[in-house]
């Protein structure tokens, strides 16, 4: 079968502008509160993108289900159904007030690149499939990646007990609400073998201006960082009278205080050596129910999300800051609790296809760098389950978890436009 030129595929994906446009508006309709957009993870938000990726590729006459999940799963048929399919997407939910194109840009992108195959009428070697993934966003379970990891049978021991944020309700509720079945999860049962994907590709927004900075419309992803979190950290000491002397004191806000200006300065000191790492408190509060302005702080919540591309960095910082913890304690007269720990293993990107992307830019014209990813991401869980993986960054002004977020379409369809060349060429 001859293959498209380069610049029929950039023409074909192009004209698919007034889809995209379309799409993204009947997404941000199921926004479930302002400002900004809410895409609940198994709610009524994310139910709603799960609705309108199912009824496009029912329009399309695209192979569309669920799975039990509730993941969705978009096909173009191969002509060998049994080869390892091509497989590419991201997640439809939202952290509350975030932005219209965090995640759904992976699904669409996929979309995409298939209607650009039904158009051109190149009949894939195999499977090609646009994933909707849910439940990426770990803020409403605090637990990561977990539409992902339950379609490749990786879901951590005791998620499906994990209760959402602002119901109260568990995961595995939540899931049999949006049609899912959590006991076949707890079965350990997989929609996805890793041995039958060819490859995982996602684009998605970046989540930080490093290529309006550097003048970029794309960027082709070196790496995924890994994490571990603790989601309800605390410090206990002892409310006071706000005249105590400082050497009777056992107070929480100081030792938080002390705790994240230590980590803070480590983190300064590894960024300074050109050592890529991020923490981060999420929360950081003293106990609203006791709190006020002549109260010492006895109780102080946070959490902690610290995240590196290094396994080793990760061992070595969480080793660090045990040892400011001791410390601080022994100091302060105070403990610390830092409950239940969370971790996601580094994603490594597949060299071969990266470098595939970045020669599919160059023959399409469009301008690219390489760029590590800030953020964690769904292709994070399908490389630890050893599936050759890629992601493409589109440029975004503004960040993203945020209502200002912001996706010129030239760029969007520029990163389609690669995709799409990367999925001719190797599945033609």
């Amino acid at each position: 079968m001859t293959k498209p030129d380069p610049e029929v595929v950039k023409a074909a994906v192009a004209s698919q502008r007034g889809m995209v446009e379309t799409f993204f508006a009947r997404l941000a309709e199921g926004n479930c509160a302002k400002p900004g957009i809410t895409r609940d993870t198994y709610g009524e938000g994310e139910n709603w993108g799960h609705r309108v990726l199912l009824e496009h590729g029912e329009r399309a006459g695209l192979q569309a289900r669920s799975d039990a999940a509730a993941n969705t799963y978009v096909t173009l048929p191969g002509r060998d159904r049994a080869a390892p399919r091509i497989l590419m997407g991201s997640h439809l939910d939202s952290v509350p007030h975030g932005g219209n194109f965090d995640g759904a840009a992976g699904v669409l992108a996929g979309l995409v690149a298939i209607a650009v195959l039904q158009d051109l009428a190149v009949r894939p070697a195999c499977d090609i499939t646009a994933m909707g993934i849910r439940a990426e966003e770990s803020v409403w379970f605090e637990v990561s990646y977990i539409g992902s990891r339950s379609a490749l049978g990786t879901l951590p021991e005791g998620a499906l007990d994990a209760k959402r944020i602002d119901t109260g309700r568990t995961l595995a509720e939540h899931i049999a609400a949006c049609g899912g079945y959590p006991e076949a999860l707890r079965r350990g049962e997989r929609e996805l073998d890793p041995a039958a994907i060819r490859a995982f590709i996602e684009v998605h927004i970046e989540q930080a201006p490093s290529l309006l900075e550097a003048g970029y419309p794309l960027a082709i992803c070196t790496g995924i960082p890994g994490n571990f979190r603790h989601p309800n950290a605390r410090i206990i000491g002892r409310h006071d009278h706000v005249g105590t002397p400082r050497r009777f004191r056992r107070d929480a806000a100081m030792a938080a205080a002390a705790f994240a200006n230590e980590l803070d300065r480590a983190w300064a000191d590894l960024d300074a050596a050109g050592t890529p790492l991020a923490i981060t408190f999420g929360r950081f509060h003293t106990d609203a129910d006791m709190h006020g302005m002549t109260t010492v702080p006895g109780e102080f919540h946070f959490s902690l999300d610290v995240r590196a591309y290094d396994p080793a960095l990760l061992v070595q910082i969480e080793a660090q800051l045990l040892g400011m913890i001791q410390r601080i304690e022994t100091e302060r007269n105070v403990t610390f609790e830092l409950g239940k720990r969370a971790a996601a293993a580094v994603g490594v990107v597949d060299p071969a296809i990266a470098m595939a992307m970045t020669k599919a830019a160059g023959r399409l014209g469009i301008r690219s760098m390489p760029l590590g990813s800030p953020a964690s991401h769904d292709s994070a869980a399908f490389a630890a389950a050893g599936v050759p993986t890629s992601m493409l960054f589109v440029r975004n002004e503004h960040g993203s978890h945020n209502p200002q977020e912001h996706m010129e379409i030239d760029d969007f369809l520029d990163a389609c436009a690669v995709l799409t060349h990367w999925v001719v060429e190797s599945a033609s």
